[in-house]
Formats: structure tokens, sequence, C-alpha cells
């Protein structure tokens, strides 16, 4: 694992291939925003001019891309554009961190698997803080060993590690996650909000939470009522973390397997609409901690 190629510096890739470059690992970054790629290179990354570029002769890719439309250009190639696949070794372990549907990641999985070469989707949890942290959950898909090729350079961006089952399994696990996220989100806030509703304290009240049957995760690290938290982006006007838009896209991959499976999801179905209606109105770039706004009186 000599060579790391990092492919998508965005909010969540930027800092996880900053904590690869901590771990003493030789990375390579490419992404389509010159000023991402700058500051890893002030990091001691090395910067490529192409994503083909970083990947060939890496011993491990790891992309973090927003949907599955661009992981299978960018592993698959796109008309006389080449594909990772092109370029890279036959031991070369491909891990792509992006949150996409199942049928994408088992797609680029056979591809790879033609030529012989490892393919892992790890989705990861635990936002741009977890990041930052180094404290991600990875939920992977792939075989054993993928998945135990892919322990030191997960353990240096991530605390908590899983093995859902095979190719797409990490992709299930992870939009089940993020399904459950959006429906508690939308619980908390409303609850918070009819609390401040009749004069409490929204302090007080998410301690009250917390500790009580309506406990949760938004409450201990994520809660959307601005002044409750400094840290997190309800106290900085929602700037920052995971966007409204990015929510959106899982809630939709959600119904989508939920129609394959034919499984019932109404909190699920009624998360979507209600982020869907939040991006309409203008707040799609935002955090999808502001959905609290939602139930907040009208200003006048």
């Amino acid at each position: 694992m000599s060579t790391v190629a990092f492919i998508g510096l965005g909010n969540m890739g930027s800092p996880m291939a900053a904590n690869l470059l901590k771990a003493g690992m030789t990375v390579r970054v490419f992404d389509l925003v010159p000023e991402a790629m700058k500051s890893l290179a002030d990091q001691g990354a090395f910067v490529s001019s192409t994503a083909c570029g970083a990947a060939a002769g890496a011993s491990v890719v790891i992309t973090m891309l927003p949907a599955g439309k661009h992981v299978k250009n960018l592993y698959l190639g796109n008309g006389s554009d080449k594909g990772l696949l092109d370029v890279v070794a036959g031991d070369t372990l491909l891990i792509d961190c992006s949150t996409i549907d199942a049928q994408s990641a088992q797609l680029v999985a056979a591809e790879a698997a033609k030529s012989g070469i490892e393919f892992m989707d790890a989705p990861v949890s635990g936002g741009t803080a977890g990041a930052a942290a180094g404290s991600l959950t990875f939920i992977c898909g792939g075989s054993d060993a993928a998945f135990e090729r892919a322990q030191p350079v997960l353990k240096a961006m991530g605390m908590n590690i899983f093995h859902a089952g095979g190719a797409g399994a990490g992709q299930v696990a992870k939009i089940c996650n993020n399904m459950l996220l959006s429906v508690l989100m939308v619980g908390t806030s409303e609850a918070l909000q009819m609390g401040v509703d009749h004069g409490l304290d929204p302090k007080v009240l998410s301690d009250i939470m917390k500790v009580s049957s309506g406990g949760n995760w938004t409450l201990d690290k994520y809660n959307p009522c601005p002044g409750v938290m400094e840290t997190v982006p309800s106290s900085k006007g929602y700037e920052g973390g995971f966007m409204v838009d990015l929510m959106v896209k899982d809630l939709g991959l959600s119904q989508e397997a939920a129609l394959l499976s034919n499984s019932s999801t109404p909190m699920g179905a009624l998360a979507r609409s209600l982020y869907v209606n939040h991006a309409r109105q203008g707040n799609g770039r935002r955090d999808f901690s502001s959905i609290f706004e939602q139930f907040a009186p009208l200003k006048k």
C-alpha cells in the first residue's frame, strides 16, 4: 500500500485524504476544483492533472463522488474517455466511498472482476466532523479478501468498519441508515420547536430528551436548533455539513430500493417529501438540519 489515489475532494473527501497523509501514506489527489487539490498539496499530497493519472500505478484507489452516474463514468469510461479500469493494475484495490444505488456499485464490481480487480463499495457515516476526526464508520460491500486488504487504509480514516456483505451491500445498509437519520432529524426538529412554542429552553429540553426515551443521535451529536450546540451547522447558519440536496438524493435512493424489494417505508417517503419541499424553497446547499426551520413560526 505504497501509494493511495484519492479522487473527489469535497466536504468529506478532503479531510479523509488529509487523514491518510497524517497516517504517513503517499497520497495522490484529483478533483475538478483546483482549490480543493491545493489544500491537500499544502499538506503533502501529490496533485494529478487527471483522475486516471492519479490512479495509474496506485496500490489503492479511493473515490468519493456525488452520484452513481459519476461513479460509472469514472470507473468504466465515457465514450472516448478512458475509465479507471483501463489504467489501474490488476492488483489495485478500488474503494468507492460514495453513496449511490446498489445496482451501480454491483455493475462496476462486475466489470472490475472481469479483469481480476477487487472493487469494494464503502459508503461512510459520521458527517464532516467524523471525516475530520478520523472517526468515520465505513459500511463495506465486497469480497472477504477486499475487505481484509482495505483495513489499513480504512482504519486511517475511521473507527468503525463493517462488512455488510457482497457487492452493493454497503450501499443498501447506508441507504437504510440515512433514511432513518432523516426521520430522526425531522422528528427531533418538530419536537424541539413544539417545546420552544410552549416557552421551553431548547437546550434544557434537549438535555431532558437525550437521557429519556426520545434520545437519539441528532440530539447527542447534531442538534438542529441554533445555539444549543456550538460546533454543529445549526449554530453556524446551517453552513457546511451534509447538504439538503444530498439528503434528497439519498432519500430518493431509499425509495427506489423500497420499490425493488416491495418494502413499506411510509416514514421514509414522508421525510423525502419534506426534504424535497425544503430544497425547492432554496435550501438545497444548506445543511440537512436546517429542516428545523420548516417548523418555526413564520417571520413577520
